[in-house]
Order: C-alpha cells, then structure tokens, then sequence
C-alpha cells in the first residue's frame, strides 16, 4: 500500500499515517520528522543522518513557518525513497505540498516503478486546525507560525487536490470526527 495523507495543520495527519501504518504494516515517511531530524542533526537507524547535509539549507524556512523549497523537498524525498525498508510499500505524510512536488513525486515513482494508489485529504475546517495546532507542544507551532502555515494551505493544497482527483486517486475524509472514527472511514473506502 502506497498512500499519502493530506491536510492541514492539525488536520490528524500525523495521527492517521501512524495508525494507517500499523495497519498496514509499512515504514512513515514523513517529512516534518525528517526535516526536524536534519535540521537538529539527529543520528536514526532509518538512514536520515544522510538527509542532514539537506537540513541546514531548510532551518530558515522552518523557523518562519514558511515551506521548503520544491527541489530540496524533492530530495530529501527521493534518499528517503531509495531505502530498502519501503519496498512493501509506505505512507507520506507532510508532502507534496505543491501540485509542483505533486507532480514531480508521480515522476520520481515512475522512475522507481512504483504508483500511489490513494491521496487521502483529511478535510477539517481553518479553526479545528488551527486549535488542535496550538494544543500540540512542537516547538515550530507557535500562534503567528501556525496562522501562517494554515493560510498557505489554503493557498498551496487546493491544485494538489484537483491534481489528485484529475488522477482518479483521491479520496476526501471528514477530519473533524475522534481518530478512530476517521480511521475506521479511511479503511472502509480503501476496501
């Protein structure tokens, strides 16, 4: 099972991809722990001491609440998918932001041989993310960051939906329910 998870901050993201994950039995791929684990030079077995020569360039993005720029994400996407533990499949959390990395990620699988069989958009209303974004105690979700990670979600998600759903690979999930509810939603359209 190949999926990627979308949405917004505090959209549940990162609760479903780990939750899906166990279900599933595949490694996470998710780029806010990547990019956290770069930018601090974090040693992990799952190879992203490699990807920290990449974290240095994406520190000032991360600090503003800004995103990465598409060719770096693209990179530190294409290390973290040429390592062995994904052969059975994944779950990409955090990424692509952009119908741009959209596109580029749908290339970059071609070149593996591999497809996405779904893109699940977690959809939950701006105040619900930017609540349940406050309520966490990451250090990048700070009250101005957040508002601004939420307004370029708007700006930046919506051609990456329609991009998607152009493909025939997207599946829209109310986000606003309790976890296992949402899980339970997710498993039942994914058959």
């Amino acid at each position: 099972m190949k999926l990627v998870i979308l949405g917004g901050s505090g959209s549940g993201k990162s609760t479903q991809a780990e939750k899906l994950c166990k279900h599933f039995d595949v490694p996470l791929i998710s780029t806010g722990e990547i990019l956290r684990s770069a930018i601090s030079n974090e040693k992990s077995g799952n190879g992203y001491s490699t990807l920290n020569q990449l974290g240095s360039l994406t520190q000032p993005y991360v600090e503003k609440g800004e995103l990465v720029p598409d060719e770096i994400m693209i990179e530190f996407i294409k290390v973290r998918l040429n390592q062995e533990d994904v052969n059975r499949g994944w779950i990409l959390e955090g990424y692509p932001r952009t119908a741009f990395q959209a596109e580029e990620l749908d290339f970059l699988l071609d070149s593996l041989e591999q497809k996405i069989n779904w893109a699940i958009y977690l959809q939950v209303a701006e105040a619900v993310m930017v609540s349940r974004s406050l309520g966490r105690s990451l250090p990048d979700d700070q009250p101005e960051i957040v508002q601004r990670r939420v307004e370029l979600f708007y700006d930046r998600t919506v051609p990456i939906l329609e991009y998607y759903d152009r493909r025939r690979r997207l599946l829209t999930i109310n986000g606003d329910y309790s976890p296992e509810q949402v899980q339970h939603n997710i498993l039942t359209l994914l058959g």
